[in-house]
């Protein structure tokens, strides 16, 4: 697997303006609440599911190399300890 072009601030950066100006509005509905949204950074692309690997590989196996940024939709956090 390659390594990001991007630092992880940069990811996280990119993450949360694509999530908050753009995927949220589309997304944030009460059946989606708790589903995990993964994103490419650099294409704004994006999986919802409920389990992160899946979102991921879903994304990975479109670009090998995606930066991603992931949370829980309602939710600051993907999870709570």
């Amino acid at each position: 697997m390659s390594k990001p072009k991007l630092n992880d601030e940069e990811i996280t950066r990119r993450g949360k303006e694509l999530y908050e100006n753009s995927i949220r509005p589309q997304v944030e509905a009460p059946e989606n609440i708790g589903k995990i949204i993964s994103i490419n950074v650099e294409t704004g692309e994006y999986e919802i599911g409920d389990d992160l690997l899946v979102t991921s590989l879903q994304l990975r196996a479109k670009q090998a190399d995606a930066a991603l940024w992931s949370e829980r939709i309602g939710s600051h956090a993907v999870y709570a300890v």
